[in-house]
């Protein structure tokens, strides 16, 4: 007989999955899940019974879905644990990822995420459909693939994982003054942040950058880590940068006017910023990154060094198909 329950995961964070989502969409999550599961049953087939437990934690402090990953796991070793699923946004699946990544990479469960978020752009970046009930569909029956995740460390001695995109200076300001519009989703959030940093927040510490392939010095407002393309829920960072080629993408926008800064906004979300002498892109494969000042730094959208915080260096390297994504 099959075993009955493994771990499908994960959390929703602030709210339970019913209070997200319509109760339309809520109902055609559960009916999929459903269909999956009977479907599994069925057939079967040990190698493609996944053995649905399905686990809403309801509302999770920062760090608590991560912990959460890891002891799931753990608890779940001895029926072989083979899929864990984040159900939020970006913020949600980068916690996840970070426990998965305790894992020994033998025994490291495959991952999807099921986009309920503001910008979603790990997700995008997966290829997950962006309905929540496509994308149950698609993380049953699509084929795996895996991908690269970036490390990343700095001078108080942490380290984290991360998926999408590490971004330091102005992009981490405008993540800090987003989360101000509690009553706004998607893109208009950080489009409206993004307004209130350039009038607010001109400033451009000077960055000594060192990577694998080359080297500078510079006044920076605005450098990004890629391993996804996009971020903000609709800003092509570094429209070239594919999660699976083995490198991180940089985008850095060097000391410019404020009218400048609104001038390159439009191109940004095209993805046609490149073409200006202001912004520098490229890729790495370690980067070492030494300030002048305090850095204010998002990972993945979420704030990891604020005001408050004196980052002033930091270390990144990619770990090559590091994980195995399903969907």
């Amino acid at each position: 007989m099959l075993a009955t329950w493994a771990e499908f995961l994960i959390a929703v964070p602030p709210l339970a999955l019913a209070t997200v989502l319509p109760r339309r969409v809520a109902l055609g999550i559960a009916a999929a899940l459903g269909a999956v599961a009977y479907r599994l049953h069925r057939t079967g087939r040990r190698g493609a019974m996944i053995n649905l437990g399905i686990a809403f934690p309801g509302e999770l402090a920062p760090g608590q879905a991560r912990r959460f990953a890891r002891g799931a796991f753990v608890s779940f070793l001895q029926t072989i644990t083979e899929l864990v699923v984040a159900v939020g946004g970006d913020g949600t699946a980068h916690e996840v990822l970070n426990g998965l990544m305790q894992v020994p990479a033998e025994r490291r469960p495959r991952f999807s995420v099921i986009p309920l978020g503001s910008g979603n752009d790990f997700a995008h970046s997966l290829g997950i459909q962006a309905h929540a009930e496509q994308a149950v569909h698609q993380i049953f029956s699509g084929k795996s693939h895996r991908i690269d995740i970036g490390s990343f460390s700095d001078n108080l001695g942490r380290r984290e994982f991360w998926g999408n995109v590490v971004g330091i200076g102005f992009d981490a300001t405008v993540t800090i003054r987003s989360r101000r519009f509690v009553h706004l989703r998607g893109f208009l959030i950080y489009f409206l942040a993004v307004l209130q940093t350039i009038l607010l927040n001109h400033d451009a510490p000077l960055l000594h950058v060192r990577s694998d392939t080359q080297s500078w010095d510079e006044e920076t407002m605005m450098f990004v880590l890629c391993n996804g393309d996009r971020e903000g829920g609709g800003f092509h960072v570094a429209p070239a940068a594919v999660n699976t080629d083995g490198a991180l993408d940089y985008v850095g926008v060097c000391h410019v006017s404020r009218l400048m800064m609104l001038r390159l906004l439009p191109e940004v979300v095209k993805g046609t910023h490149g073409r200006f002498k202001q912004v520098r892109m490229g890729q790495f494969h370690k980067m070492d990154i030494q300030s002048n000042q305090p850095l204010k730094v998002h990972i993945d959208g979420e704030i990891f060094a604020d005001f408050s915080t004196d980052v002033r260096q930091i270390s990144i390297e990619i770990l090559p198909g590091a994980l195995e994504i399903a969907g």
